[in-house]
């Protein structure tokens, strides 16, 4: 059973085919074409962003396809950087970048909820769904940990471990609470009650 997903990224190919790992059909997840090129992610929405990939995949290869965009939204900040979480320093920030800005605008232990929207397109039965879930947690006054990337070595999920950042968890950890592998739980689940097309 094969999806396409949205991306030229190995590693985001081979999180999400650990996400739906769970599934009995055992989904193979696998990347674009490196001749597709994705619209940039100006919606004003995860979901728009998501689908926006999707839609261009589905179109582009004639195949099922799925994609994610996500973030962070502070609640001191409005629900900021929201859909400019990648790019929260500017537009070609790299990670530390960004999170160095949100420890320097960010109250510490002041709340954040990462969102995550999973966008399903099958062009040929014209189907088209989006998965959405959230994490909720509190600004860490420091980074720590070496796993994860983006905002989680400050992010400390009320769910988990108490007193561990997101980078600080195994990847069985994090996936059980995290956005995006709840977001990818609720795809699974519809997949399977759904029986889409191949």
């Amino acid at each position: 059973m094969k999806l396409l997903l949205a991306t030229h990224n190995e590693h985001k190919r081979r999180e999400f085919e650990r996400l739906l790992d769970g599934s009995a059909a055992g989904w193979e997840i696998e990347t674009l074409p490196d001749t597709v090129v994705l619209p940039p992610e100006d919606g004003e929405t995860f979901s728009a962003n998501a689908f926006g990939k999707a839609r261009a995949a589905a179109h582009a290869t004639g195949r099922t396809s799925i994609a994610d965009d996500s973030g962070i939204a502070a609640a001191a900040l409005g629900g900021a950087p929201g859909v400019r979480s990648a790019r929260y320093a500017g537009e070609h920030a790299s990670d530390e970048q960004n999170l160095r800005k949100l420890l320097r605008e960010a109250p510490a232990d002041s709340r954040l909820e990462y969102v995550c929207a999973i966008a399903y397109v099958d062009p040929l039965s014209g189907v088209e769904r989006v998965f959405e879930a959230r994490c909720a947690g509190r600004l860490a006054g420091e980074p720590r940990g070496e796993g994860g990337f983006g905002y989680d070595p400050a992010f400390l999920p009320d769910d988990g471990p108490s007193g561990l950042t997101m980078a600080e968890l195994s990847d069985a950890q994090k996936d059980a609470i995290s956005h995006r592998g709840r977001a990818a739980r609720a795809l699974l689940g519809w997949l399977e009650r759904a029986g889409p097309s191949r």
